[in-house]
């Protein structure tokens, strides 16, 4: 793989097979950049300078088509806003006079032009929006220039072929267009019912394939029944194929991809009549029109199946049966094109509606932009949602939704049902709730999707979780705690035993805090185990069990047998239920250092929820030792950060504690490497650190507020202390801060 993907880079594209050719070496690639701004373009320079190619510039769509004319290229990347002709339109006409030539947008622009019009109209292979990866940049070319060589093949092996194949569509045709007599026969023997019928008719329309391929993957009827069938009543004539040794004169008569695809083989011409033998000698379509193609009268000879696939792939080799889904996976247009739906029996209309809608290449092409946008985004959600004039494709980056791609309602279906397929969800129920999955696998990072689908008023909406296979625990330090919570939980995290909870939103950060807590000062010399629904963070040194629901594993009974397993430190993803609590707190009694997670608003309130969990209190009393309550907030882009004048009126909804008169406040004002201002979160946190007078507190069944005023005595520092030192040191803002938290005073 690695050795394929290099010759790209390089510029040599011969294999091993191909080092003796009498062609020599490839010439370099030519790409076509197009932008009106010259520093972008001497920035690609850059970026392509040391890679084999023959790098051609213009200013804009005109210079581009100058350039296209006296020398066709095999790539063109281009900006969309440009003076006069657009990027899209520009690809448009690239596709029209030049369409062997892949198309890549390169644009700042989140316009829905650019996107529905390069990606409905088919104009574009990749999309890409400023600013750029170096590396993905260059793997995006090379990967796009492989493409370009298997079209190319492909068309090679088209024309070589193009005379012993031109009927071949007109013969597909027939087979799916023309009832099938083998299948009315099978049905009048009761060996096919009406919705086996109908599916089959179903499949030959669609799909363009002959109804004994269909019979034989089906694997409805034993052929060999068949066969003695065919033989006994209709008194076809049956032979033994192997008996038979090809002829080589007689394969040109009947083309290779036909006898592959209808399972036929010719096999002696005697006068004017072809020995033909046929694993379904009623196909009569098939039989005048090969008959018709060859100038012989057909003599059709009954085969058994086994025996036909057997001598075809002798004859052919196994790999020629390839041919054909080669051709549908490359294509010629788009390389995102020619996946097979299968779909069920029930809605007989509503689903060849659904199948109509899902070969739509823009669903197809479009579901893929915008998953693979997300990645590049760094989008932790996808939400697919209808609305009532458009389709919405929003991305949550950096905990905070946003509005990038609008999309024709006509799509809705097609975009749905394209998701579905993908994740192996049941595309014909579209008013119950589904649950998914879908991986995807880049040459960069290999990433889990869940998927989730909802019933709305204007349409199943979708929400996709990005789950990151391949990312890395953080340290302690790259956590932004302050000093002083910093100091509290090294003290907590050297203890041998006890339960450490981590608690806040979905999405708050509390297993990135769990693992960074976890991997503080690890040894060889402790057992570390994690359990997770699902395992968000790679680390070699610990055991990591996924929680599966669907067979009983379930978080208790996967703690139970870790507890058998001699652990000493255990990260346990969630704490649901009961169960799952009353086992996980006795295992901090018991020798065992856990860590877990808890959705509650704050640390005091956290007791409570762990009560209200039937947890008895000197149980909770004993067992805890510390809980982290936080949130995330997003950081200022340090790049266009500048100084601003205090926003009066979110102060006042903060508290008095922000009205400081020394406080500069600072924002981000927007820049090409940031989101509206922002770039990265950070965490805020609130540490309570368990004493003796808190345990006695517990014990006696103090409520949250007393807890709260307690532990601030002792020195807990709350959210939106933490805060105010996050706004003073320049890394937030207050309208942040005020978001994450809400207001904490009302004034009339």
């Amino acid at each position: 793989m690695a050795k394929r993907y290099a010759s790209l880079f390089t510029g040599d594209s011969q294999s091993e097979d191909d080092a003796t050719a009498d062609s020599g070496k490839r010439q370099p690639y030519r790409l076509l950049l197009v932008d009106d701004e010259p520093n972008i373009l001497s920035a690609l320079k850059r970026v392509f300078k040391r890679e084999n190619y023959e790098l051609l510039f213009a200013r804009n769509a005109a210079e581009a088509l100058k350039v296209l004319e006296r020398e066709p290229v095999e790539l063109i990347m281009t900006d969309f806003m440009m003076p006069g002709m657009n990027g899209s339109e520009l690809l448009r006409t690239v596709r029209e006079h030049w369409p062997r030539t892949i198309r890549i947008m390169l644009t700042g622009q989140a316009n829905t032009d650019a996107v529905m019009g390069s990606i409905k109209d088919g104009a574009v292979y990749r999309f890409i929006l400023k600013p750029w990866n170096d590396d993905d940049l260059r793997l995006t070319i090379a990967l796009a220039l492989e493409q370009y060589e298997l079209i190319e093949k492909t068309r090679e092996l088209k024309q070589q072929n193009q005379k012993q194949n031109k009927d071949l569509e007109t013969i597909a045709k027939l087979g799916g267009t023309n009832r099938s007599q083998l299948a009315i026969m099978l049905h009048k023997k009761g060996w096919l019912n009406p919705q086996q019928i109908q599916q089959l008719h179903r499949e030959m329309q669609n799909q363009k394939a002959p109804v004994v391929r269909q019979l034989l993957k089906h694997d409805w009827v034993d052929f060999r029944k068949v066969r003695d069938l065919l033989r006994d009543e209709l008194m076809f004539e049956e032979i033994d194929l192997r008996e038979f040794q090809a002829d080589p004169g007689l394969l040109s008569l009947v083309p290779q991809s036909v006898c592959l695809r209808q399972l036929v083989l010719p096999l002696r011409v005697q006068g004017k009549r072809l020995r033909l033998a046929m694993v379904d000698p009623m196909d009569i379509n098939l039989i005048d029109e090969l008959g018709f193609m060859t100038g012989y009268t057909i003599h059709p000879l009954l085969v058994e199946a086994g025996q036909m696939q057997a001598k075809l792939n002798e004859i052919f080799g196994e790999q020629t049966d390839n041919i054909d889904e080669m051709t549908t996976k490359v294509g010629t247009d788009d390389p995102y094109e020619g996946i097979e739906i299968v779909l069920d029996d029930e809605e007989s209309e509503n689903l060849e509606q659904l199948l109509g809608s899902s070969e739509e290449p823009p669903a197809i092409r479009l579901v893929n932009g915008v998953i693979l946008e997300a990645l590049r985004l760094g989008a932790s959600d996808i939400h697919i949602h209808p609305r009532t004039k458009s389709l919405v494709v929003r991305y949550r980056i950096d905990g905070v939704l946003q509005d990038k791609i609008h999309i024709p309602t006509s799509l809705l279906m097609s975009v749905v049902s394209r998701i579905k397929v993908m994740a192996e969800m049941d595309i014909t129920e579209r008013r119950k709730p589904q649950d998914g999955r879908i991986t995807v696998k880049t040459p960069m990072r290999i990433v889990d999707l869940r998927i989730s689908t909802l019933p709305t008023i204007n349409g199943e909406k979708v929400v996709m979780r990005v789950l990151e296979r391949q990312s890395s625990a953080q340290s302690l330090e790259q956590l932004g705690l302050s000093e002083h919570n910093r100091k509290r939980l090294i003290h907590v995290v050297g203890k041998p035993q006890g339960i450490i909870l981590a608690t806040g939103p979905t999405g708050s950060g509390k297993t990135t805090t769990l693992y960074a807590l976890l991997q503080h000062n690890a040894t060889p010399e402790r057992n570390y185990v994690t359990i997770e629904d699902p395992v968000e963070f790679h680390v070699d040194m610990a055991g990591q069990v996924p929680v599966k629901d669907r067979i009983g594993l379930d978080f208790a009974s996967v703690l139970r047998a870790i507890l058998r397993q001699d652990p000493d430190v255990i990260l346990l993803g969630e704490i649901r239920d009961e169960e799952t609590a009353d086992v996980a707190f006795h295992a901090a009694m018991t020798g065992h250092l856990v860590y877990s997670t808890l959705h509650t608003s704050s640390a005091a309130a956290t007791v409570a929820r762990l009560l209200d969990l039937d947890l008895k209190p000197f149980v909770l009393a004993s067992a805890l030792e510390a809980i982290i309550a936080q949130r995330l907030v997003r950081c200022i882009c340090t790049h266009c950060r500048e100084q601003v004048a205090p926003p009066e009126d979110v102060l006042a909804q903060l508290g008095p504690e922000f009205a400081q008169p020394d406080i500069t406040f600072y924002q981000g004002k927007g820049c090409e490497r940031c989101h509206k201002g922002y770039r990265g979160r950070v965490a805020l946190h609130e540490v309570l650190t368990m004493n003796h007078e808190l345990r006695v507190a517990i014990t006696e069944g103090a409520s949250a507020m007393q807890i709260d005023t307690i532990a601030r005595k002792q020195g807990m520092k709350v959210l939106l202390d933490d805060a105010l030192e996050k706004l003073v040191a320049g890394r937030t803002t207050a309208e942040e801060i005020l978001r994450v938290l809400g207001p904490q005073e009302f004034h009339d």
